[in-house]
């Protein structure tokens, strides 16, 4: 006789909610915004500021309420300081790169586009694989744009010509522009890009540096980058605090970066 021993699935559950008959049908940040959203949502149960008899989630998806209950929480619970002029002028000198203007990139990619349907798992190995070939070998980066890259550009080696942040989607600026020090360096960036179009390998060929701008001038979005900090960093504590409150199961919320936030 047989005695194999079928795997149960894991549940995803806070409290007494269960989020995901199988956890392991999503991926880690949607386990993670699922089960920090219901933490949340039965926080502001508690709180009194949603009805107890609130649907739970649907396929991650709350209520308006709860939605509403939720900001206000927040509001309530996520308090920041107002960064000081001090600390402001600290970040500024540490990150003054970051608010330089007319910096410009001569790049090069190869786009591995995320489509409906793709398996993504597979698709991000193959990305890793062609990141490892042009690391190992730059002058392989034109071929392998030819053969592989999802964009028109690939018939052109990738080339992107010149850049500035406000010719790219956000995220990906990010990755190329505003950089410190260590980070602006030429050549093949060390890890893919993550983009809404897909995953990118990128060759950074050559930088035109930015006009550094004067504290005062750029004071108001640097206090603004603080306060994001020290949002983020209040929020994190807050869900530690949560979870300890309700049993959650099938995630780890410790292992994200922030914990609604991808």
């Amino acid at each position: 006789m047989s005695h194999d021993h079928v795997a149960m699935p894991v549940v995803l559950r806070v409290g007494a909610v269960v989020l995901a008959e199988d956890a392991e049908a999503l991926n880690d940040t949607e386990k993670r915004q699922r089960a920090s959203l219901e933490l949340l949502r039965q926080a502001a149960m508690a709180s009194g500021l949603l009805p107890a008899d609130d649907a739970p989630p649907e396929d991650g998806v709350i209520s308006e309420a709860a939605a509403e209950a939720i900001d206000r929480y927040l509001l309530e619970q996520v308090k920041v300081p107002e960064p000081d002029e001090a600390a402001c002028r600290r970040y500024h000198a540490a990150h003054a790169s970051q608010y330089a203007i007319g910096e410009k990139v001569q790049a090069r990619h190869i786009l591995f586009a995320v489509t409906p349907g793709v398996d993504v798992q597979a698709l991000r190995l193959r990305a890793e694989q062609a990141l490892l070939d042009v690391r190992a070998d730059p002058r392989r980066f034109a071929d392998s744009a030819r053969e592989l890259s999802n964009c028109p550009t690939g018939e052109k080696g990738g080339d992107l010509g010149w850049l500035s942040a406000s010719d790219c989607a956000p995220e990906f600026a990010k990755e190329l522009f505003a950089q410190d020090e260590v980070q602006a360096h030429v050549g093949v960036l060390p890890r893919l890009v993550h983009s809404r179009f897909g995953l990118h390998v990128v060759e950074v060929l050559a930088r035109q540096p930015g006009q550094l701008q004067p504290y005062e001038v750029v004071s108001q979005a640097v206090a603004q980058a603080l306060r994001q900090q020290a949002w983020i960093t209040a929020l994190r504590q807050t869900m530690r605090v949560l979870a300890s409150r309700w049993d959650v199961q099938g995630v780890d919320l410790e292992a994200a970066a922030s914990p609604l936030m991808q």
